[in-house]
């Protein structure tokens, strides 16, 4: 096996990616290239590009993906209306597709013979960052610390890197695991890995306490066009922004709080609590859209789309054919989710105000309890009644025949034993 000479790492300045440039350098005695995608987490990315410098990386790459994330990813999502397990919203797990696609493409650049990054082998993040590896760069090694080193725990890691005088942003005492984008936080480890424990109050950081939020309702206006969000009370704003501004709105009153025990793509449960404001609000008005622009075949349809889409997502197979295709599916879909939806946001609610698009299937003149014209004759039901109702007619009546046989067939076995 020839030798590792430099390795491209996936670089974030947390817990876990900050012992890894020394270990690598240890272990592999290598040349360790960091990446750190900006993806609206809030980090002061020059602070962890001195930090990747200081642990030993020879240099660190600092990419803005902001746009290209939700364009490409997390907006494709939300018109895929992709949901994993009722709840996820998918943000964390198309995160790693943008930063793995560049991180590869990093490597191809320093003609580096391995990337690396800092998930578990417990975790979903590994497929991710592995698959999209796969797609982009499949002939360079994948070292993966995690699955190799002797620190078996969140506690282990913070000892190493305090020995080696590495500042990391959690303790022994307070292990939160926090991943964060302009998407959305999740928050995994410590008290949270118990599914009987509630969340502490003051964990959250994008979204007030619903029982702290304003007592006052607020509305918003969502714009979409082709499914796309295009503007905000009818001001138009581009995708960064207009996320940053729903989750401002959102976070204030509390919205978009989710507690999942989900099921993990290498086979376990585990429990994450997530916080996604602005991408609560854009879920809830796309698919008030949708429910009003498609017809029932269509819609009943996509939603077997949507499951599969999620599922995609989540483990590790955005680069696929399958996803290509679906997304095919959901572009001629969404030609019709144009509109506008008014959202009324209270202490955590958000509930539907309003909603109208140019390309609505409902229509007042037929859905009225009055007189409809010529568009539809209450008489008319009443030959839809006897077809629709056919096949229930007809077991019924095989029913009342097989009931009067069998009576007949007991009364014959009655006189029969009587005669004898």
């Amino acid at each position: 096996m020839s030798k590792i000479k430099k390795v491209v790492l996936a670089y974030s300045g947390g817990l876990d990616t900050s012992v890894i440039i020394p270990w690598l350098i240890e272990n592999y005695g290598c040349e360790v290239v960091a990446f750190a995608a900006d993806l609206g987490q809030g980090d002061n990315l020059k602070a962890v590009e001195k930090k990747a410098i200081q642990s030993g990386a020879s240099k660190c790459y600092i990419a803005d993906l902001q746009e290209e994330f939700l364009k490409e990813y997390a907006f494709r999502a939300l018109r895929a209306d992709a949901v994993y397990e009722y709840k996820y919203l998918l943000a964390t797990s198309t995160a790693r597709y943008v930063t793995a696609k560049k991180q590869a493409e990093i490597a191809l650049k320093e003609k580096a013979d391995a990337l690396s990054h800092g998930a578990t082998g417990k975790g979903n993040d590994q497929v991710r960052f592995e698959m999209t590896y796969k797609a982009f760069a499949p002939g360079l090694k994948v070292i993966a610390p995690w699955r190799e080193w002797d620190i078996r725990s969140r506690e282990d890691a913070v000892e190493y890197a305090q020995a080696r005088g590495i500042p990391v942003p959690v303790t022994v005492s307070k292990p939160y695991s926090i991943d964060s984008n302009l998407w959305h936080n999740s928050f995994e480890g410590g008290i949270l890995e118990s599914p009987a424990n509630e969340p502490l109050p003051d964990m959250f950081l994008m979204t007030t306490n619903p029982e702290e939020a304003p007592d006052q309702a607020e509305y918003v206006e969502l714009s979409f066009d082709k499914g796309w969000p295009t503007h905000i009370n009818g001001r138009a704003y581009d995708p960064v922004k207009l996320v940053h501004r729903l989750n401002k709105i959102g976070g204030r009153h509390g919205c978009g709080r989710v507690d999942l025990v989900e099921n993990r793509t290498v086979g376990m449960k585990s429990r994450g609590v997530y916080e996604s404001p602005g991408a609560a609000l854009l879920y809830t008005a796309h698919r008030e859209l949708f429910f009003l622009t498609h017809g029932k075949d269509l819609l009943r349809f996509r939603q077997l789309v949507s499951q599969k889409y999620a599922d995609l997502a989540y483990s590790g197979l955005w680069f696929t054919p399958l996803r290509e295709a679906l997304d095919g599916f959901i572009d001629v879909c969404e030609k019709r989710v144009t509109g506008k939806v008014r959202l009324k946001l209270y202490k955590g609610n958000i509930t539907i105000a309003s909603r109208t698009s140019p390309l609505s299937l409902y229509d007042e003149r037929i859905s009225t309890f009055g007189f409809s014209g010529e568009l539809y004759s209450h008489a008319d039901a009443l030959g839809f009644m006897n077809l629709y109702g056919l096949p229930i007619a007809v077991e019924a009546r095989m029913q009342e025949r097989l009931k009067a046989e069998r009576k007949k067939a007991r009364s014959k076995a009655k006189k029969s034993k009587q005669a004898k």
